[in-house]
């Protein structure tokens, strides 16, 4: 990490991911079963939080708010959910699913989401906000 402000985000993904993981390898887990919409809501707000740090840490990371940073939080949630599913395959009584993959890449849509606006509020350059700057029009150009 090059910004030490990356550092506390990183060990919170980090933590987060070895929870997951953790949460993963039980053979008969607690809560709802796949189908059911706590189920849903379950991957949704877990990768909601994975996507929210990502951002932080690659934005951190790489000192920018940028479409790729935003993108690549995106990509490491999804991978991270995709491995997650590969993973449970191998845990006695646990499935893994393309649903339960799009549950998870929805959720981190969310939470990189969450995370910019949060981000764009402090201040952060966002690339997609509205008072951004268009390409090759100078400042005094934008519409009022």
């Amino acid at each position: 990490m090059t910004t030490p402000s990356a550092r506390p985000w990183a060990i919170a993904l980090l933590a987060w991911a070895a929870l997951i993981f953790t949460l993963s390898s039980f053979p008969n887990p607690p809560g709802p079963r796949v189908t059911e919409p706590r189920a849903v809501a379950a991957h949704v707000v877990i990768y909601a939080v994975f996507g929210f740090l990502a951002l932080h840490v690659i934005a951190r990371w790489r000192s920018g708010l940028s479409r790729k940073a935003l993108l690549a939080a995106w990509l490491l949630a999804v991978l991270y959910g995709i491995s997650d599913e590969v993973h449970q395959s191998f845990v006695p009584n646990r499935h893994a699913t393309v649903f339960d993959v799009l549950a998870d890449a929805f959720g981190a849509a969310l939470g990189v989401s969450l995370a910019r606006v949060q981000l764009a509020r402090a201040g952060w350059k966002s690339p997609l906000s509205r008072t951004a700057d268009r390409p090759g029009r100078s400042p005094s150009h934008r519409a009022q």
